[in-house]
């Protein structure tokens, strides 16, 4: 790895022309990943309130500050890595069926 300051890179990288970057080991984009690739980001976030072992818990809170940060990772990491299942039927509040 260079040693060199980064700014350096930043302004080699500032003078450098469209026309000399080398795109060749960059895959063609599919059509579901320019599907993907429209959906809003970062998702809007809900509140919750969740249960959580204390050894877990201290665990996500040892690496410091962003422990939340981390949980939502944790679970969108093992969420993409599932095959997508449709959605489920909504249900009622409190298990009740609407008249």
């Amino acid at each position: 790895m260079s040693k060199k300051p980064i700014k350096s890179d930043l302004a080699r990288l500032d003078r450098m022309k469209d026309k000399d970057i080398d795109y060749s080991d960059i895959p063609p984009l599919s059509k579901s990943f320019l599907k993907k690739a429209t959906v809003e980001w970062p998702p809007v976030k809900q509140q919750v309130t969740v249960r959580l072992d204390t050894d877990v818990l201290d665990w996500l809170k040892a690496y410091g500050r962003g422990y939340q940060t981390r949980i939502n990772r944790i679970l969108r990491a093992a969420m993409e890595s599932q095959p997508p299942r449709s959605k489920p039927p909504k249900k009622s509040r409190a298990g009740f069926k609407p008249a």
